[in-house]
């Protein structure tokens, strides 16, 4: 990296793909004698974006995401770059297992179930999650055929088809929404579980493929620790935030600073300019804000791009976590949460008991439950006052689990507009889009709204997003 141009890069979005695209292209500089000159501008006071952990009292309080999937490397990868691996940890082995509403009762999700498919057919036949006629419909997956056709379908529609109509609407159904929030028989299944469709093509049946994959993890043999299929940090997903800030030091980080506009001057030289009345040159820009920023800010320089981006639907959400003492109630057998079928027809989409998911998030005398609301088509209650949400949120507890005694701490975190939703033609858009940004000379997009929501594709993007920006500054 030694030939690297001097090079000056705005970076627009101060979420952990922003955050990410800074530190790759730091480490890019110092190997080239520090020949990159970089600035973050981030139009909220703090950095992070969705991941936000508050730490009081004792408490770990995660406002956003409280974990990544240990099955992409990405997360995992960083935090060892940044000295974190000794602060990583798993799910506690006691917290139980994820339940699913049904009929106002939890039923626990059968054991064997992997991408919501059943690898193990005793938990299933036990199960009082589905019906008799509901199981064996699921059973029929080992003798329906491939569909052909290489079109993209939504994943409701995927699913009913291999799995049928119980199995989505009291199973699938609601462990995607806890994905997207969105709506499945929206989202494309290409751009959001295309695994499944890669092993409906290559074993003929869903279960026939999750249990052959199965039998080939068992002969693996693991590299490293095993890790559980969700993992965070001691002091909370925002440990990982403090870190990546910590290892900024030549990048002039703009928090409370908002980019209004973008130009580009006939030498090819970009101007971003800001609410507070500063410009800043760049021969490089990465956006890492959310699409519909995004397009506003690139509208000028390409109209049909923009429209490409505003096509990327976005969901609002709130995150409500509440802290209950641990002597005043006896709390319920809910294992680590629970989820929500929209067919139940609540505001709840989902809950956790953050104390049974992962240690040391409270004193042993309180009980953290964190509860979600809003999804796509019904977002109204992200909006309500905080004393109505809270009431809301405290009523559906006490309906399912029979909480009725005071919270002594609650939170809310409001995210609007946060959770891009992969709609049919994601994958089709998302081409276009690359191919105009392409002829873009400088220009990078990163972020949740292309190839992945989660900590570890939203990391992927931002160090995609600065290598590609790296080709250009190379002699």
């Amino acid at each position: 990296m030694s030939g690297m141009k001097r090079a000056r890069v705005v970076i627009i979005g101060g979420g952990i793909s922003g955050i990410v695209a800074a530190y790759q292209l730091l480490r890019a500089s110092g190997a080239a004698g520090g020949n990159l000159q970089i600035t973050l501008l981030e139009a909220s006071e703090r950095l992070g974006g969705k991941i936000l952990t508050e730490r009081f009292d004792g408490l770990t309080i995660e406002g956003g995401p409280d974990s990544f999937l240990s099955s992409k490397p990405a997360a995992l990868r960083l935090c060892e770059e940044l000295g974190l691996a000794n602060e990583v940890i798993g799910t506690t082995e006691s917290g139980g297992g994820t339940y699913i509403l049904r009929n106002g009762r939890l039923e626990p999700l059968p054991e064997g179930i992997t991408m919501l498919v059943p690898t193990r057919l005793r938990p299933l036949l036990r199960s009082r999650l589905l019906s008799p006629i509901g199981k064996l419909r699921m059973g029929l997956d080992l003798f329906i055929r491939p569909r052909r056709s290489s079109a993209d379908e939504s994943v409701g529609h995927f699913v009913r088809r291999r799995l049928g109509r119980e199995a989505f609407e009291h199973m699938a159904q609601p462990l995607l929404s806890g994905i997207y929030a969105g709506d499945a028989e929206q989202l494309s299944l290409l751009a959001t579980f295309p695994r499944l469709r890669e092993t409906e093509l290559r074993y003929g049946s869903l279960t026939r493929g999750m249990l052959a994959q199965r039998r080939q993890a068992k002969t693996a043999q693991p590299a490293g620790p095993r890790r559980t299929a969700f993992i965070s940090l001691n002091h909370g997903v925002g440990e990982l935030i403090d870190a990546l800030v910590a290892a900024l030091p030549g990048v002039a980080l703009r928090p409370a600073t908002t980019a209004i506009a973008v130009e580009r001057r006939p030498d090819g030289v970009y101007l971003v300019s800001t609410s507070n009345g500063e410009r800043f040159e760049a021969d490089g820009l990465i956006f890492a804000t959310p699409a519909y920023v995004t397009a506003e800010l690139l509208a000028p320089l390409d109209p049909d791009l923009a429209d490409l981006l505003r096509r990327i639907p976005y969901v609002s959400t709130a995150t409500v976590t509440l802290g209950y003492r641990t002597t005043d109630f006896e709390q319920q057998s809910a294992g680590r949460g629970f989820v929500i079928p929209k067919i139940e027809d609540r505001e709840l989409t989902a809950v956790t008991w953050a104390t049974n998911k992962f240690a040391g998030r409270a004193p042993e005398d309180i009980a953290l439950v964190r509860a979600f609301v809003g999804r796509a088509g019904r977002e109204a209650a992200v909006d309500l006052p905080d004393d109505e949400l809270l009431t809301l949120v405290r009523r559906e507890l006490r309906e399912i689990l029979q909480i009725d005694d005071a919270p002594v701490v609650s939170r809310i975190y409001r995210w609007h507009r946060a959770l891009p939703q992969y709609v049919l033609g994601h994958t089709e858009r998302l081409s276009q889009i690359e191919a105009r940004v392409a002829r873009m000379s400088g220009i990078q997009l990163s972020g949740s709204a292309y190839r992945g929501v989660g900590i570890p594709d939203c990391i992927e993007s931002g160090q995609h997003a600065a290598a590609r920006l790296l080709e250009r500054f190379r002699e």
